[in-house]
């Protein structure tokens, strides 16, 4: 769901891609629906090295709205399982795509420096220690009721042999024990969920995703919905 800066009344179908390279970094695509009556911040806090610099995390101009989309086409739907992208009611009807500001941050000192409502105060982050020397993907929203388009980066990883999902929440300056998902990940690496019918060029157009899916590849899904203990998900890559 993501860390926020400030209120939002509804946050619903989160769709994270997530893939390990061979060049010690990880591609991370996100997409989501919101509503919020105020502009805020979104906070991805990023496992980059201790220590690294501006240039630790690039952001990719990923046009191919259809990306989450596409990638449902690989994946089959056994009775009774949700199918990923499926909207209950009571979430947005009807999202467009929206356009973002985002940026990095290389420290918990700069995200200090955000204007007041893109920050999160020092004191919630201090109930997360474990993000002491990561750094951040700051996404500024603006009020409204959309779905962002998917947000593509590449970054650093201090640990390639870890796949990192940044699930962790903040809301409302909270961080709660346990908290609600509406989750679909995605990755390429091999972690026993469902896995496409294919290698991902029989259902994406490898073209528009710009190297972040593997074209020799299968893809696999796993939906994570209900309460949950709030932190990330993270796989051993294998």
């Amino acid at each position: 769901m993501g860390c926020f800066s400030g209120k939002v009344t509804l946050v619903a179908n989160t769709r994270i891609f997530a893939r390990v390279t061979a060049q010690a970094s990880q591609f991370l695509v996100y997409q989501m629906d919101y509503k919020a009556d105020n502009d805020l911040a979104m906070i991805l806090p990023l496992p980059t090295p201790p220590n690294a610099g501006p240039d630790a995390a690039r952001f990719i101009d990923l046009t191919y709205p259809r990306f989450f989309s596409d990638l449902e086409k690989g994946m089959p739907k056994p009775p009774g399982m949700v199918q990923p992208g499926d909207v209950p009611p009571e979430k947005i009807p009807a999202a467009r795509v929206g356009s973002f500001e985002a940026s990095f941050i290389p420290s918990r000192a700069a995200l200090a420096q955000l204007d007041a409502p893109y920050r999160i105060d020092d004191a919630v982050w201090d109930e997360l220690p474990e993000y002491h020397d990561f750094g951040f993907a700051v996404v500024k929203l603006p009020a409204d009721a959309r779905a962002i388009r998917p947000l593509a980066l590449e970054f650093k990883t201090r640990n390639p042999k870890m796949l990192y999902f940044p699930t962790v929440h903040i809301r409302e300056g909270r961080v709660q024990a346990n908290t609600y998902f509406d989750h679909d990940l995605y990755s390429q690496h091999h972690a026993d969920w469902m896995r496409s019918y294919d290698n991902a060029p029989a259902f994406m157009n490898m073209a528009l995703t710009q190297g972040i899916i593997a074209p020799d590849k299968r893809v696999e899904w796993l939906s994570v919905r209900g309460m949950h203990p709030n932190s990330d998900i993270v796989l051993e890559v294998k």
